[in-house]
């Protein structure tokens, strides 16, 4: 019979501070309200704070006051800024909560880790990244759904703390989300091929259909509309995503650049596309076909679990509750 996994006794409810107001982060401080918390935000541009507030949420511009409230409400601190905006924002964690346990939803985890390996916060931190999103950006594309159903890493290394991988994780669930746990680079190298390359494909299919002129753009449709999706995504959120993870993205772009190369030479040679349509056939079917099993019989804290967990996440396991 399988067993639920075992973590220490806590309340679910602890409050969330949410910096960064944006697609992400906005609909994390909406979900998290929905689940029952106490949660408030804080943007740097007063725009998405005043929207915030006025759509009936806590908000505000003062980093400051967001994270002295986080110190003194124990809450949970999500970092939902660009990338490039990281350090600022983590030097004022660490002056004004350092105490709080702290997560981020960044789309790259090598990079945030290094940044709080850099400003002292690591025994308090751990990573996350909700695997959903839109091409659309700002507080008014949030929604408090996005998350439901949709998978949430939850980073697990070696000296993650377990009550703070616990809060965490507890935080994904009630926004709706599965967690699965890896570790920082393997997480970097998986989302280059599923997530940061798809975006600069759908750029180069843009690119190349408005190449064609106006008639191509008018004969466009659905596979067009699907391939080029993300490419409606704020060019400096795809560049802040993509060159944060430039090496392992670099990979992922040379094996798609061999496979694309190999079609291109026997489509010209022998006039056919079997061998790449073929093999992507089957990839396909093999993610649609992939069984996410639940993870049990780990226990949080227990020695060895940082690396159970991983492992587990390699094989396609996932936490759906604590």
């Amino acid at each position: 019979m399988c067993q639920p996994v075992r973590v220490s006794a806590e309340s679910t409810d602890r409050p969330v501070c949410v910096l960064g107001l944006g697609l992400i982060g906005g609909s994390l401080l909406r979900a998290a309200v929905a689940a029952g918390r106490t949660a408030w935000g804080y943007n740097r541009s007063a725009i998405a704070a005043d929207e915030a507030v006025a759509d009936g949420f806590d908000a505000g511009t003062d980093l400051v006051a967001a994270l002295e409230r986080a110190r003194r409400e124990d809450a949970v601190v999500v970092v939902a800024v660009p990338e490039p905006a990281l350090d600022p924002v983590l030097e004022q964690v660490a002056r004004c909560a350092p105490g709080c346990v702290l997560t981020d939803v960044v789309s790259v985890k090598g990079a945030v880790l290094d940044a709080v390996r850099r400003h002292g916060l690591a025994a308090r931190f751990v990573g996350g990244h909700p695997m959903a999103g839109t091409a659309q950006s700002g507080w008014s594309a949030g929604d408090g759904d996005l998350f439901r159903g949709a998978v949430w890493v939850v980073a697990a290394e070696d000296d993650t703390a377990p009550e703070a991988w616990t809060r965490v994780a507890r935080l994904a669930l009630d926004c709706g989300s599965v967690v699965v746990p890896a570790g920082a680079a393997e997480h970097d190298q998986a989302v280059a091929r599923i997530s940061h390359l798809p975006h600069l494909l759908a750029e180069a299919l843009a690119v190349t259909a408005a190449s064609g002129g106006d008639l191509a753009l008018a004969l466009a449709a659905g596979s067009y509309r699907d391939g080029s999706r993300v490419a409606g995504t704020a060019p400096g959120l795809v560049r802040a995503m993509c060159e944060a993870n430039a090496q392992a993205l670099t990979v992922a772009l040379d094996e798609a650049l061999a496979l694309l190369t190999d079609a291109r030479r026997a489509l010209a040679t022998s006039g056919s596309t079997e061998a790449l349509v073929e093999a992507g056939y089957r990839a396909r079917r093999r993610h649609d076909d992939l069984d996410r099993w639940d993870i049990t019989d780990i226990e949080i804290g227990a020695p060895g679990w940082a690396e159970a967990l991983r492992d587990a996440g390699r094989r396609g396991g996932a936490l759906r509750a604590l």
